[in-house]
């Protein structure tokens, strides 16, 4: 028996049990369901007061998140890009909330979450060293993780830190947190940053 993330409750049962006997054990256990939805009912609400935290309603705001998106990551992409001997195609920014960083293997783009503006630099530059390997290394095997404690050794503790910063709905001290907080929906903005002509 599980509770999902809308609060509905799922059990599974062997085939052929009988039904009341399946609406028995809900009933056996529903001061654990009770407790068990009131956490789900938290984490989500601490999940969607981390990423209000940015604003994204208006496009003056979203002009504003791009260009703090490219002052922090072209420099990052740039710099672990020449150690690591590997240029992605594009990088591209979207409003994903569903993950950091997405790595195209086939075009060898790379996609950033405009939400890791919320995020302390170190947990950035983690996500930007995580989707270059995926140039070099397109799973997430023992070669990947190989990888990344080469090219940053420290990838373990950043994606700790940046769970916990969703899980208690907390942003970097760099975030804007007086602004206003529109609903949380993943946008379909997106944004292509041109190559250099002599690149």
């Amino acid at each position: 028996m599980r509770i999902v993330k809308n609060g509905d409750v799922h059990v599974s049962a062997p085939i052929g049990m009988p039904k009341k006997e399946v609406e028995r054990f809900i009933e056996e256990h529903r001061d654990w369901i009770t407790e068990a939805r009131k956490k789900t009912y938290e984490s989500q609400r601490r999940r969607a007061d981390f990423y209000n935290q940015l604003p994204l309603k208006t496009s003056e705001q979203t002009d504003n998140v791009l260009q703090r998106l490219k002052a922090l990551i072209e420099p990052m992409v740039d710099r672990h890009s020449k150690e690591m001997g590997v240029r992605p195609s594009a990088v591209h920014y979207k409003a994903m909330i569903s993950r950091w960083g997405l790595c195209n293997i086939r075009d060898k783009s790379i996609c950033f979450s405009a939400y890791l503006l919320l995020l302390p630099e170190w947990c950035v530059e983690h996500v930007v060293v995580h989707e270059l390997c995926h140039l070099l290394e397109p799973s997430h095997n023992s070669r990947f993780h190989a990888l990344m404690d080469k090219f940053f050794p420290r990838w373990k503790d950043a994606r700790k830190a940046a769970i916990k910063r969703v899980q208690i709905g907390a942003c970097s001290e760099s975030s804007e947190r007086e602004q206003a907080r529109p609903k949380v929906k993943e946008t379909r903005q997106f944004y292509k940053l041109k190559e250099d002509e002599d690149e």
